[in-house]
């Protein structure tokens, strides 16, 4: 039987033979591919500054290292994400404060942002649900009023835009994730983005044990002083070799998630047992990391088992999140993290949708397939 994956890299001759000639060179780390990767990934973002990172979850760190988030502060951040999002603000010492979503789109809601606010909020951290871009004129006028930073994470979100700005670049900082799932992969690696560059001179400095002198900066090879804290988040010059090569195929990749999700939105049409999130909002372009089907709440207790039919007749698919984060069993049985308060439409979401790939490596007649499947699955088990 043949499987159509959720997810799966499109890596081929040109990545496999740029790495090969990046393996052949002196330099692994430190070193010029890492350099032009984020010069390709500046200039894709149509402004800004970025600095790559080894994964999405260290950029995040970075950048609430960076804004010198630490001990007593608190960072706002959605209740369904997935856990390095909140796990990045308990890395600096910091604290994560949920806030729900909105059941229309998974977005972080604006009013329970400002219910959320208190005398140690120091950031707000949005997640692009999806790819479907936050209303961020309204999270950025609730961070001017309250003088509190705006964190981007991007990890879904490579592509999106709002009223022509690329997602990362409307708040302080944005982190963009290169794992094997995403728009385009470094195997492993992330991207650390702000239109400041100040903070990302300050970032570069904090993600490589804050040297006084870069390698090529020596004059006598390993004389160097440390001149401020510092940590090892770098991306390795074979991930960003990867990198390079994947940004000139992300324009192609993007056009066709829009089509698979396009296709999948109007084979499954109106169904009497739930619905597709949407893919966009007004004067904002989506990224398309995947269509979420959630079902109504009456057939929630039947999700996994819509979900292994679907895996048994050759369908991959996933779900984002499975859990709302503070009902999670880590968060809910923490004493300092653990408030009393509800999650509603995290939790409704979390335990309803089922996620269904619209990436790159997949057809038009499969996406057609998929959509048909499901049409016939709810029917069958629900």
């Amino acid at each position: 039987m043949h499987m159509i994956d959720f997810a799966r890299p499109i890596i081929g001759d040109e990545e496999k033979q740029a790495v090969l000639a990046c393996l052949d060179s002196p330099q692994l780390v430190h070193g010029p591919r890492s350099i032009e990767f984020e010069e390709n990934f500046t200039q894709f973002m149509g402004g800004g500054f970025s600095t790559s990172t080894s994964s999405a979850t260290t950029a995040l760190q970075l950048a609430y290292l960076t804004l010198g988030i630490g001990p007593g502060d608190e960072v706002i951040v959605p209740s369904l994400t997935h856990v390095a999002t909140a796990n990045a603000v308990l890395s600096v010492g910091a604290k994560p404060v949920f806030a729900d979503i909105n059941l229309h789109d998974g977005n972080i809601s604006t009013e329970e942002i400002q219910k959320a606010i208190s005398v140690n909020t120091k950031a707000i951290c949005v997640v692009h649900y999806l790819g479907v871009p936050v209303a961020m004129d309204m999270v950025m006028q609730i961070a001017k009023d309250n003088n509190l930073f705006v964190v981007e994470d991007c990890a879904l979100a490579l592509g999106a835009g709002v009223d022509g700005t690329h997602v990362g670049l409307l708040g302080d900082f944005g982190a963009f994730s290169f794992y094997p799932a995403k728009h385009i992969t470094t195997g492993e690696g992330g991207m650390l983005v702000s239109k400041d560059k100040n903070l990302i001179d300050e970032s570069r400095k904090i993600k490589a044990f804050y040297y006084d002198k870069g390698v090529g900066d020596r004059k006598i090879p390993g004389l160097y002083d440390i001149v401020g804290f510092g940590l090892n988040l770098r991306m390795s010059e074979i991930a960003a070799t990867l990198g390079i090569v994947q940004l000139t195929k992300i324009s192609d990749f993007l056009k066709t998630r829009k089509n698979n999700f396009e296709v999948l939105a109007k084979t499954i049409g109106q169904s009497s047992y739930g619905a597709l999130l949407p893919g966009n909002r007004a004067a904002s372009e989506s990224a398309y990391y995947c269509a979420a089907f959630v079902l109504k709440p009456e057939f929630s207790e039947k999700r996994n088992a819509l979900a292994l039919e679907m895996n048994k007749r050759g369908i991959g698919t996933s779900i984002y999140y499975p859990v709302a984060l503070p009902l999670s069993t880590f968060y809910r049985s923490s004493k300092e993290l653990s408030k009393t308060i509800s999650y509603k439409n995290a939790d409704t979401i979390a335990n309803s949708n089922i996620a269904l790939g619209v990436g790159p490596h997949i057809g038009n007649e499969e996406m057609c397939f998929v959509g048909e499947s499901l049409i016939s699955v709810l029917e069958e088990v629900l």
